[in-house]
């Protein structure tokens, strides 16, 4: 009963944030006039406008409602697509790292052009996560124009390339690709030996489409992957033929509850007869499973 009396007092926790919102949303509309009437060269100018100013130490939300702005009239221009204020309401909540649930319909692939440019202004790269292969190359031909009408690049991250493109495709301000692919990259870059041949970049930011699918149906589905095998296998061979000729207790000893074995001397003395004493090491492992 309480918690109804404070609800209708207070609002709920939906309607506080809309509420703190709106001031915002007030602000894209009062500047869409102005922002109107710049020709092409002086809106795709405001793009190094921005840079500077958060290169001077001006912070990204004080730009917020005029990057905002920009996009939405870049929109206009280039795809023939405005935003409305609830598409304005999505951007912001998905720059402050929330999820803006959205009707099928309402244009979630524009919503996100917002919060797209105006992190990716800082140079460090977007990330636009999508399900599918199909909806990544989709919605970056599809919204590709917007960001390149106000200078900056896309790639987009498709099963099968090779890394010199995926390298190409990550090195762009705004980047599409699909869970996977992001995440099989990241495992892969972690099995390199030299940081110039990791393909992505860092993290930055990253909008997630479809979050309950990915982040709870799909991720339970572990990304497992595994490297080459940096050794020849002769040496196992070798060790095959070395290990029935030991003796359990006579050659080695093996302790159950440490799961752990040692090779006594006799039973040094006979693998380093029968090969080079690298072998040795490896008897430790295969002779547990006796």
């Amino acid at each position: 009963m309480l918690n109804k009396i404070l609800t209708k007092i207070v609002g709920s926790q939906n309607e506080r944030e809309l509420k703190r919102i709106q001031p915002i949303v007030e602000e894209v509309n009062e500047l869409e006039s102005s922002i109107r009437s710049l020709t092409d060269n002086e809106l795709q100018r405001k793009t190094e406008d921005f840079k500077n100013a958060l290169n001077l130490g001006q912070s990204i939300e004080a730009i917020l409602p005029e990057a905002f702005a920009v996009v939405r009239e870049a929109s206009w221009r280039a795809i023939g697509l405005r935003h409305y204020d609830v598409q304005i309401v999505g951007g912001v909540v998905l720059h402050n790292g929330k999820i803006s649930e959205m009707k099928t319909g309402e244009g979630k692939t524009l919503v996100s052009t917002l919060p797209v440019y105006l992190n990716s202004l800082e140079g460090k790269g977007v990330h636009l996560v999508t399900v599918n292969d199909y909806l990544a190359r989709r919605d970056a031909e599809w919204m590709g124009p917007v960001y390149r009408f106000l200078g900056l690049t896309v790639g987009v991250i498709q099963h099968d390339m090779p890394d010199i493109d995926r390298k190409a495709a990550y090195n762009a301000d705004v980047t599409y690709g699909t869970n996977n692919e992001f995440g099989f990259d990241y495992l892969r870059d972690n099995m390199k030996y030299s940081q110039k041949d990791c393909v992505q970049r860092g993290h930055h930011y990253s909008i997630v489409d479809e979050v309950d699918s990915i982040l709870i149906d799909e991720a339970r589905t572990p990304l497992i992957i595994s490297g080459p095998s940096e050794e020849s296998t002769d040496k196992y061979y070798k060790i095959d033929k070395i290990i029935p000729r030991l003796n359990r207790d006579e050659d080695y000893q093996i302790d159950e509850k440490a799961r752990s074995v040692v090779l006594l001397e006799p039973g040094i003395e006979k693998a380093e007869k029968e090969e080079n004493f690298d072998l040795i090491q490896k008897l430790y492992h295969q002779l547990y499973d006796l």
